[in-house]
């Protein structure tokens, strides 16, 4: 990470957001104007976090709160791949770093099918959408692009590679899964000592 500042400071930031926010619609509104800002910077995400894998996206885990109260990933999309439809079963957040992103919504039929839920959105770098049980929780995912790389970073209220989940097929039919992480190690945003005098950004 070139800049682990703008990481650390979001992080923090949103575990305050947490601590005093009364409800879920102020968790997602204060939590989308925090991504934002982080989006408006692209110095801080690099290496293999960033890397695309040839045969599938890659799920990243950049930071867990210790206490489990959320998460934050970085999804990098290979050119053309995408996810099965599936839910999250908590809050989330969805913004674009890099390329764009294709995101389509699903809602539950009375027969319990499944429906598209409006048009494909595409997430431009800077967009983010919400997204939860109460406002939404079904969704499938691509990358925009045939020919390139795209990065988006999400944040969820629990480690969500934890999370026991559903992917759905086109009849609604569902399996379990836990997503898991692709990655072993965590990036290190809590070293100070190249800051030690001071942090400023640029």
């Amino acid at each position: 990470m070139t800049n682990a500042l703008r990481l650390r400071e979001f992080i923090l930031a949103l575990a305050d957001l947490l601590d005093g926010a009364p409800d879920e619609a102020t968790i997602l509104g204060g939590g989308a104007s925090l991504l934002g800002e982080l989006l408006r910077h692209d110095d801080w995400l690099s290496g293999a976090l960033a890397a695309p894998d040839p045969v599938s996206y890659r799920q990243n885990l950049l930071h867990c709160d210790s206490r489990e109260r959320f998460s934050v990933v970085s999804f990098v999309w290979g050119p053309g791949q995408k996810t099965p439809i599936h839910n999250h079963t908590v809050w989330g957040l969805v913004g674009v770093l890099r390329g764009a992103e294709l995101n389509q919504r699903f809602r539950r039929l009375t027969d319990g099918g499944l429906a598209s839920d409006g048009e494909i959105k595409r997430l431009e770098p800077g967009a983010v959408v919400a997204l939860s049980p109460s406002v939404g929780d079904i969704h499938r995912v691509s990358n925009a692009f045939s020919d390139r790389t795209s990065i988006s970073i999400h944040v969820y209220g629990a480690n969500i590679g934890g999370v026991e989940r559903a992917v759905f097929d086109e009849t609604g039919a569902s399996k379990s899964f836990v997503s898991g992480y692709s990655n072993a190690l965590l990036p290190n945003i809590w070293d100070h000592s190249a800051t030690a005098t001071h942090e400023k950004r640029a």
